[in-house]
């Protein structure tokens, strides 16, 4: 199954027509569903800082370098035999940090966007240079792990050493101590977020479950939870044979139109996901720039890093929902159960 499967399913967007963000001159919002009344029990705002009413949160995963040598997903679909390394294959991920990323750096500079990169730490590893220049311009370092691998599966201790792994890498690179967190397609075990917490971590962003942030007791101390995306992830949504830059703008921007409508009452933030290999790609640029220009033409919008997003909600408890999660179950691992 290709790596893109895994999350689509039945997400059919090609049929999307292209209307209000081909362009920002006399774009036509799609009107909003629902949004004018606060759901009950939910507090009224400001909901963000300086009185901003959207706050859009676009990541850029830091990847290249920290996939493995043989087996790893890309364009090239005729598999080599196994454990023989994918050496083209691999050529695939390099073009990530030696022309998506600097790509995409200038992009958010003209339009003066800070970003969050969840970064892999042997391709910090590899590209030290990089990790340093992605902070030199304002954006967020989190931590995305060791290796482009899983976790869940580990002892306590070993996945302890894992997360510290990948934010020494970053650490080392560029002075940073990561405060955010992702694990690999987002998968953690049942205690992970206890590491985190305990690794003085002040969010993680594998959920989601909903269009805004919120705060839950770990290890009896408030830690955010800031929802990552799904449907608006380069890979899910439009990966290599099924990408249309009309139908990708489009959805892109009745996502905004509609948190935007529902902004006025609510606290809502809008996620974008943008992985180093693929919208770091000459021809994604365009559609993304259209994007970015639309939503900048709109007041109050807040382009947000996810530490900032983070901060925030654990400074306004008032204005934040705190949820009660019961602890998960360890099933399946020999030996133990709640």
């Amino acid at each position: 199954m290709k790596r893109r499967e895994m999350l689509t399913g039945s997400l059919a967007l090609g049929a999307l027509a292209m209307t209000g963000c081909a362009s920002t001159a006399g774009a036509q919002p799609t009107k909003a569903v629902g949004a004018g009344a606060p759901l009950a029990g939910v507090k009224t705002g400001p909901f963000w800082p300086n009185g901003a009413r959207l706050a859009v949160s676009v990541c850029m995963q830091f990847e290249g370098g920290g996939q493995p040598i043989s087996g790893a997903p890309g364009p090239i679909t005729v598999p080599v035999e196994p454990g023989v390394p994918d050496l083209t294959q691999n050529t695939y991920y390099e073009y990530g940090p030696n022309e998506g990323i600097p790509r995409m750096l200038e992009l958010f500079d003209r339009h003066g966007i800070k970003v969050t990169s969840f970064m892999i730490g042997e391709a910090v590893d590899k590209r030290p240079d990089l990790a340093k220049e992605i902070v030199r311009r304002g954006h967020e370092a989190a931590n995305h792990g060791k290796q482009w691998a899983f976790q869940y599966m580990l002892p306590p201790e070993q996945e302890k050493a894992w997360i510290l792994s990948g934010q020494r890498s970053i650490e080392t690179a560029t002075g940073v101590t990561p405060v955010g967190y992702d694990c690999y397609w987002m998968r953690g075990s049942v205690r992970t977020l206890e590491l985190l917490q305990e690794l003085g971590y002040i969010y993680h962003n594998n959920d989601l479950s909903r269009d805004e942030p919120y705060v839950q007791r770990i290890n009896g101390k408030p830690f955010a939870a800031v929802p990552y995306t799904a449907h608006l992830n380069d890979i899910a949504s439009f990966d290599f044979d099924g990408y249309d830059a009309d139908a990708y703008v489009r959805a892109v921007c009745d996502e905004f139109d509609q948190l935007y409508a529902e902004a006025a009452t609510r606290r809502r933030m809008m996620s974008m996901s943008l992985h180093d290999r693929i919208s770091g790609r000459p021809y994604r640029i365009p559609p993304l720039d259209r994007i970015f220009t639309y939503m900048k033409s709109k007041p109050g919008v807040w382009f947000a890093r996810r530490d900032e997003i983070a901060r925030h909600a654990l400074a306004t408890p008032q204005r934040t929902l705190q949820v009660e999660r019961p602890p998960a179950p360890i099933s399946g691992l020999p030996g133990r159960s709640h």
